[in-house]
């Protein structure tokens, strides 16, 4: 897993929980890498699945929700960083039915060892998306927090509905419907 994204989580556990936070789930981690990330670095997955397990132990926040409001976080990172990569669209809906074919393809420029999920579009309307997320990571609530924040990026809403097509949430699908 890339660096960015263990960096960019210890910041938000710090601005939302302190760096008391940080410190306390790091220390109650076995981690190879003794907690100490770069940005560019690859790391196991085991140490945010470690991070996560320890930060809603001490939080009382479900791992899903600390993904949630993770990805939103990440969002902005995202609009920061790669302007041109959300500004070449001009709707939600067709920004994300081409995350397989456009953004991941970008990603993999950046980050050519990057282990990315996968989303299979099933159906698209112009104001609706089915599409299936696979992953080993089953981390959907990250995909639907950054899919959350592609809405309101547009102003725009939506309901997005998510179906565990894989009891252990490493299958799901997204049905997606523009308001």
């Amino acid at each position: 897993m890339k660096g960015i994204v263990f960096t960019e989580f210890l910041d938000l556990v710090e601005e939302k929980f302190g760096l008391e936070m940080v410190d306390r789930i790091i220390s109650s981690s076995e981690l190879e890498s003794e907690g100490v990330y770069t940005s560019v670095g690859t790391y196991s997955f085991s140490e945010m699945l470690q991070l996560l397990q320890h930060l809603s132990e001490n939080t009382g926040i479900s791992i899903d929700n600390l993904l949630l409001v993770y990805a939103e976080h990440f969002f902005s990172v995202i609009e920061n960083s790669y302007p041109g990569l959300l500004e070449s669209y001009s709707d939600p809906i067709e920004m994300l039915s081409s995350i397989e074919n456009h953004i991941h393809i970008e990603v993999r420029k950046i980050y050519p060892d990057a282990e990315l999920p996968t989303f299979e579009v099933i159906k698209k309307t112009e104001n609706s998306l089915i599409m299936d997320y696979n992953s080993s990571r089953a981390m959907h609530h990250f995909g639907l927090g950054l899919m959350n924040k592609t809405f309101e990026y547009f102003n725009a809403t939506a309901t997005i509905d998510l179906e565990k097509i894989k009891e252990d949430g490493t299958q799901v699908r997204f049905t997606i419907t523009k308001n």
